[in-house]
């Protein structure tokens, strides 16, 4: 028996749907970073992009549990001396709900090329509207894993 290997050109991607609404921001995240990176197909490789897309709606309606929405910091800096900026996740929600949803799936994917290539694949939308609506894309169940 021989062993396949995959490459990007003999790669079939589907287009997935992710309704966010009342779901938990850490568990939401770790299933969109599973599907962005292939894990759920039985053709997964590590050192290639197998992974499909993904097109969150309802970022805005996320959920954030016990006191994280106080107490959870985003920390960014300018590079100069004193630079260090931080925003509440109450804050960064009521400013773009979707950089929380970007910055939770980004930490989750791997470093370097690869995980941009991914994370490239993912759309956030705040509403639930969304403009790709013709490739279909199927919903995924968030209470499964």
């Amino acid at each position: 028996m021989k062993t396949e290997s995959f490459n990007p050109e003999t790669i079939e991607r589907q287009w997935h749907l992710v309704d966010l609404d009342g779901q938990t921001l850490g568990r939401a995240a770790a299933r969109i970073a599973q599907v962005l990176r292939g894990k759920h197909k039985p053709t997964y490789t590590p050192h290639a992009d197998c992974g499909d897309f993904v097109v969150v709606v309802n970022a805005d309606r996320v959920v954030l549990t016990g006191n994280k929405l106080d107490k959870k910091v985003y920390y960014r800096h300018s590079g100069y001396m004193g630079g260090l900026r931080e925003t509440t996740a109450a804050e960064l929600l009521a400013k773009d709900s979707r950089l929380v949803i970007e910055k939770a799936v980004k930490g989750m994917l791997p470093r370097g090329p690869l995980g941009r290539h991914m994370f490239k694949k993912m759309k956030v939308y705040a509403g639930a509207d969304h403009p790709h609506a013709a490739q279909k894309p199927a919903p995924i169940d968030l209470t499964r894993v």
